[in-house]
């Protein structure tokens, strides 16, 4: 679920060095992670490399496939949200690890936990209160 956040964190991500490469997962990586791919790999990945702060985009298949990446991309600074601190500080023996703070006020897991109380409300109550509602309208016609 691509937000604002990630659009910052991108945005400052390129500020450390020449190019900034992104790793997108692909949809069956995403499925070993047990996450829902909605959108295709393809689209995610056309939707990333359009953004302006972005170089070049390559695809995330396993988790072990990063000091393969370094090497291949001569990359010097490896840099991650904040919620993975020290999740890969073993790529230190590769390039320098970086960990960059959150966008304040966003978050991936506030905005899924909303959309799913969204989803979570009864067709029969929506449609009512669309009933509702055109009732109201009409009286104010």
């Amino acid at each position: 679920m691509f937000h604002i956040g990630h659009l910052k964190l991108l945005e400052r991500l390129s500020q450390l060095g020449e190019k900034l490469i992104v790793a997108v997962s692909t949809d069956e990586f995403n499925e070993q992670k047990g996450k829902k791919t909605i959108i295709p790999y393809d689209q995610r990945a056309e939707i990333i490399a359009a953004i302006r702060y972005v170089d070049k985009v390559i695809p995330e298949k396993t988790w072990e496939q990063k000091p393969d990446d370094i090497k291949n991309h001569q990359v010097d600074i490896f840099a991650m949200g904040y919620d993975w601190k020290g999740k890969f500080d073993d790529l230190n023996q590769y390039c320098e690890v970086v960990y960059l703070p959150r966008t304040e006020g966003i978050s991936t897991s506030r905005l899924k936990n909303q959309l799913n109380k969204i989803s979570e409300i009864n067709i029969e109550d929506i449609n009512k209160a669309f009933e509702i509602l055109q009732r109201l309208k009409s009286d104010f016609e």
